[in-house]
């Protein structure tokens, strides 16, 4: 099943909702339009009972994405014009934690600049061997502001500030290393390995992913009092689940759970 946009692709299979930034020309570039798109599809993945997971991917095998138009930092408009135009990163760095549903990067190319922002989005991220990753802002005058509070929430400091203040770009293995992808896989083996992991996430609890999901994000910010309290809430409210029930069954009953959504 595809959706029409211009510079987004979007497909549904077995529960797996695939977005393809689609400008392979631009570096896949975060133009105004494509960060539109992407945010009405999010939306879309949100609110489609048939999506159980997402794989966020860019188009062609060079770049996932170069992060945002450059043309735009220089442009002649009005400053107010400027800050108003990041609108649509705030709102997608908002949505992903709120998705409900799990999210994988499929960095099929380099992961640069606004483009990490992007993949660290993800609550997981395969990386093709041979891809770098970087934040090159620096170098040309300019600074990651928006990846900020994401890049810190995910990698530790001193690596941040490595990335940040010196601008250069680290090899798939050393994003590993860092904290920024989960593991490296040889170009032959990338298509199956994403496969592998976005079947293995659709396969679970709808239900039961979505509380937990939910709840990893909420409690990050929490004070540990405040989370020690939100967590055993939630973990009261897996109990009255029906699923929990079934998963438990097909547990002894040595079987593959039916899960029911509720």
């Amino acid at each position: 099943m595809g959706a029409a946009y211009e510079q987004l692709l979007y497909e549904v299979s077995d529960g797996v909702a695939t977005l393809t930034l689609n400008r392979p020309e631009q570096r896949n570039a975060l133009s105004p339009q494509l960060l539109s798109e992407l945010v009405n599809a999010i939306g879309r993945v949100r609110d489609d009972d048939g999506v159980r997971a997402m794989v966020l991917r860019g188009a062609g095998d060079k770049v996932f994405c170069a992060g945002a138009d450059l043309g735009g930092f220089a442009a002649d408009v009005p400053l107010l014009d400027k800050h108003y135009a990041n609108d649509l990163f705030l709102e997608f760095f908002r949505l992903m934690p709120r998705l409900g549903k799990p999210t994988l990067c499929a960095a099929n190319g380099h992961v640069l600049a606004g483009g990490l922002g992007l993949a660290l989005s993800c609550d997981l991220l395969i990386a093709k061997e041979g891809i770098t990753f970087g934040t090159p802002e620096i170098n040309i005058g300019a600074f990651p502001y928006m990846i900020m509070a994401i890049i810190y929430r995910n990698v530790p400091r001193k690596r941040v500030n490595e990335m940040l203040l010196l601008g250069e770009r680290i090899s798939a293995a050393d994003a590993v290393d860092y904290g920024l992808a989960n593991k490296v896989v040889p170009e032959a083996e990338f298509e199956a390995a994403v496969d592998q992991w976005a079947s293995k996430l659709a396969s679970k609890s709808p239900l039961l992913m979505k509380l937990g999901r939910d709840a990893m994000y909420r409690q990050d910010d929490m004070a540990l009092d405040d989370a020690l309290e939100f967590l055993r809430g939630q973990l009261t409210l897996t109990f009255s689940t029906e699923d929990i029930l079934e998963g438990v069954s097909a547990f002894f009953e040595k079987r593959e759970p039916e899960w029911k959504g509720r």
